[in-house]
């Protein structure tokens, strides 16, 4: 089993593509190689493809890096599914993950993140996890992005420890971490992985 992500930047338009590209690209490279695992095509549209249960943790992590940006955002679709043909190109293969993320994508609307497997029950659960946590993931500020963005690169470190990295005092970095639903974040993802590693047995 296989997850392929398949997402673009939302007002792409609205600011230089070298505020955002660079920062792309270095999420993308944490979770495989170019252009076997990930592609940029089209300007702004991406595929990546991962191990299904880094997936949706792979999803924020790019949804807080493009968040550092104002006005910008993402619209990812994650599909769950087989990997028929591996190519040396990730635009050239197939199988039931693609198609499921192409299909899922083409079906985002209002929601801007959402996970489509071969189980419509576990469907139902998480996209209706996803809609209440994106009403906080949504409203994360330049500022609380950045703060989630680096918490995700850096998960040995302590809030101390990011406060450094980010010149900021601890308790900046403590209330940028609640107004963003942090906790909850990690929890979610718990939650995905845990259904991902039950149904992949």
């Amino acid at each position: 089993m296989i997850a392929v992500l398949t997402g673009d930047i939302i007002n792409s338009k609205k600011a230089e593509a070298s505020k955002w590209l660079e920062q792309l690209k270095k999420v993308l490279n944490k979770y495989g190689s170019n252009p076997e695992r990930w592609e940029i095509y089209r300007g702004d549209s991406f595929q990546l493809a991962l191990a299904p249960k880094e997936a949706l943790w792979a999803a924020l992590h790019i949804k807080a890096a493009i968040k550092q940006n104002k006005q910008l955002d993402v619209r990812i679709a994650i599909g769950l599914g087989d990997d028929k043909h591996q190519a040396a190109k990730i635009s050239e293969a197939n199988g039931s993950a693609y198609v499921r993320s192409g299909e899922q994508f083409e079906a985002l609307k209002k929601q801007n993140l959402a996970i489509n497997s071969a189980d419509e029950h576990l469907n139902t659960i998480l996209n209706l996890m996803l809609k209440l946590a994106l009403l906080t993931f949504n409203k994360w500020s330049a500022t609380v992005a950045s703060i989630i963005c680096t918490i995700i690169e850096n998960p040995k470190y302590n809030q101390t420890d990011i406060a450094n990295l980010l010149n900021r005092t601890q308790s900046s970095i403590s209330e940028g971490l609640i107004r963003g639903g942090y906790n909850e974040l990690v929890v979610l993802n718990l939650y995905y992985r845990n259904e991902i590693l039950k149904r992949s047995h």
